[in-house]
């Protein structure tokens, strides 16, 4: 090792090729500066919380196909209206769809990013179908 090519921790013993890749990177310090902030990390995960149930899959699906009411969504998937509005709240918080009052109704619709994950899952059932 170089000097000033030193990792930040001397104390901790490591294997040689992690040793010098790290030393390559800037060491610890520098490792930490190309991880994402807390913020960005925070939002990821919000999305891959909200993708990981099946009945929010299928509710992003729906949307790709048209925007919906709740009462559509609540047909196809046949659960209580409790259920239902918690889990479009989920996607809703998570920036995944968004609701537009017309008159009595409420209409969902996917987001930009919605529309993204949406074509992935859709794309995701689709190769299954034809298997």
């Amino acid at each position: 090792m170089e000097e000033g090519e030193e990792y930040q921790d001397a104390s901790l013993p490591l294997p040689p090729g992690v040793e010098e890749s790290l030393c390559q990177c800037g060491g610890i310090a520098g490792l930490i500066e190309q991880l994402p902030g807390d913020a960005a990390l925070e939002r990821k995960s919000s999305i891959h919380r909200a993708l990981a149930d099946p009945l929010r899959l299928k509710i992003l699906v729906m949307l790709s196909v048209q925007p919906l009411c709740v009462c559509v969504i609540k047909a196809v998937l046949d659960i209580a209206d409790s259920k239902l509005s918690y889990h479009l709240g989920v996607l809703k918080k998570a920036s995944l769809i968004a609701g537009e009052a017309q008159g009595n109704w409420i209409i969902y619709r996917l987001t930009a990013e919605g529309e993204a994950w949406a074509r992935q899952v859709a794309g995701d059932a689709g190769s299954r179908k034809k298997a």
